[in-house]
Parts: structure tokens; C-alpha cells; sequence
């Protein structure tokens, strides 16, 4: 069942989104060559913490960290853990916030010192993608737009789009219906309403959109071993332009 929230929700759902966006930027900052990905972890737990938010991911399916933490060939759902950084690396930090009964959820996909050309494009288009489904969240519009405009968006720079893994309706749970696939059809799906809240986020890979789990149960890795970039904000259907509740401005002042 799909659940279209109140004014007083959203509200609720953007101070959490705030928690979670400042949350990002204090991980940006310290997203460098020689740190660990569990030392992220701790870093991101104890800042939502001191907040008076709940990482949402910690215990969600016993899942038992506060951030996924996907490096390089790692498309989503990484453990962090005793990975140290490297130049050359690319790493997805995903993070969601419980607050005052309401989650949210984002994501960003960073360059460790000297990325190659092709990987940064792979990075630019993901983000590009992203904002420009975004600008189909409107009232009005179906399900099929968003997810078109980033398949088409993706696959015009000879990347792939994953499609085991899909955004999501969010709100009193972390994941709500309806999915938002990043591919589809124009025209297609859910006819969306004000109200609807979102998190939209395009996974895509340099080489074949195949994926594999690894034996953690909850790596979901390229299979041809490439790299993967994931973006990802929660936003609310609005009647002409979308409202987007997370920023990466914390994000992008720090890095």
C-alpha cells in the first residue's frame, strides 16, 4: 500500500533528513587515504547519535552497521570494516536516519585521490542521472518517467543500470512502497500524487549491469568486477518542481 504523507510528516521526515545530510558531510570530511571504512562507521554512529537521531540501518535485518559502505566493484549493502582507503579508490557512503518516527535516506559516491578519468565520469553521470529523474518526481507524472530518464541518461554514456536493486517509498519504515527502479518505460507505473515521498537512487556500474551477493549475505557486487557509483536523495512529489528533503551541500563544503 502506498502512503502519502501529511505536512506535519514531511516536516518530521526533513529535520531527520537534516540529521542525516550534516551526518554525510562530517563522513566527507574525513574520507581519505590510510582511513578504514569501519573507522567511517564509528565516526557516523556516534555523530547521528549526538544528534538525537538513529541510524537506521544498524539492526534493519541484522544488518549490524550504521553505513553501507561499497568500495570500488561494490555496488550497495558493503560491510565497513578493515578496508584502508587508497588513492584511486571510489566509495559509496549510505546512510539513513530514524527520527521522531520518521526515516530518511541518502547516498554519495566519493574519489580517493587520483581517480582515473573514466571512473570520475562514471561518478558525474550517476549524480547527473539522479537530479535528472528527480525532476520527474512531480504531481501528475508516473513512475515509468523517473525511471526512464535515468536509463536513458545512463545508457546514452555506455553505462548500465542494476536492476535487482531499486529505490523506495519511505517514511514510518525505511523501505515503503512503491519501488522506484532506475529503468522502465515512459508513461508507465504509479501515477504520482502530492504527498508521495521517495528516496530515488540510480546504481550504476562502468561495465555489465549483471550483479552478484557475496558470501556476507549482503554485498551486492559487479559481477565483471568494475566499478559501481550510487547517489541517492529522498525527495516528496510535488505539484511543479520535486522537494528534496536530504542536500549534499554538507557534502560538497567539505570535500
Amino acid at each position: 500500500m502506498v502512503i502519502y504523507k501529511t505536512e506535519e510528516e514531511i516536516e518530521l521526515i526533513r529535520e531527520g533528513a537534516q540529521i542525516l545530510s550534516k551526518a554525510h558531510g562530517e563522513v566527507a570530511a574525513h574520507i581519505k587515504e590510510g582511513i578504514t571504512t569501519l573507522a567511517l562507521d564509528t565516526l557516523a554512529y556516534e555523530f547521528i547519535n549526538d544528534l538525537g537521531g538513529k541510524p537506521s540501518f544498524k539492526g534493519y535485518n541484522g544488518f549490524p552497521y550504521s553505513l553501507c559502505i561499497s568500495v570500488n566493484s561494490a555496488v550497495v549493502h558493503g560491510f565497513p570494516g578493515n578496508y584502508v582507503l587508497r588513492s584511486g579508490d571510489i566509495v559509496s557512503i549510505d546512510a539513513g536516519v530514524f527520527y521522531k518516527g520518521f526515516h530518511s535516506d541518502s547516498a554519495y559516491t566519493h574519489a580517493v585521490g587520483d581517480v582515473s578519468p573514466e571512473v570520475m565520469h562514471l561518478i558525474k553521470i550517476t549524480k547527473e542521472s539522479l537530479y535528472l529523474g528527480i525532476e520527474k518526481a512531480v504531481v501528475g507524472s508516473r513512475m515509468g518517467d523517473i525511471s526512464a530518464t535515468i536509463q536513458t541518461e545512463v545508457e546514452k554514456q555506455r553505462f548500465s543500470v542494476v536492476r535487482e536493486l531499486v529505490g523506495h517509498g519511505i517514511g514510518r519504515n525505511l523501505h515503503e512502497s512503491p519501488e522506484v527502479p532506475n529503468y522502465g518505460k515512459r508513461g508507465q507505473g504509479l501515477k504520482l500524487q502530492n504527498g508521495l515521498v521517495i528516496a530515488i537512487e540510480p546504481m550504476v556500474n562502468l561495465g555489465s549491469k549483471n550483479v552478484v551477493q557475496e558470501a556476507d549475505g549482503w554485498t551486492i557486487r559487479t559481477k565483471d568486477n568494475k566499478p559501481s557509483a550510487h547517489f541517492e536523495h529522498t525527495v516528496v512529489v510535488r505539484k511543479d518542481k520535486a522537494e528534496i528533503l536530504t542536500t549534499f551541500d554538507y557534502i560538497e563544503k567539505r570535500v
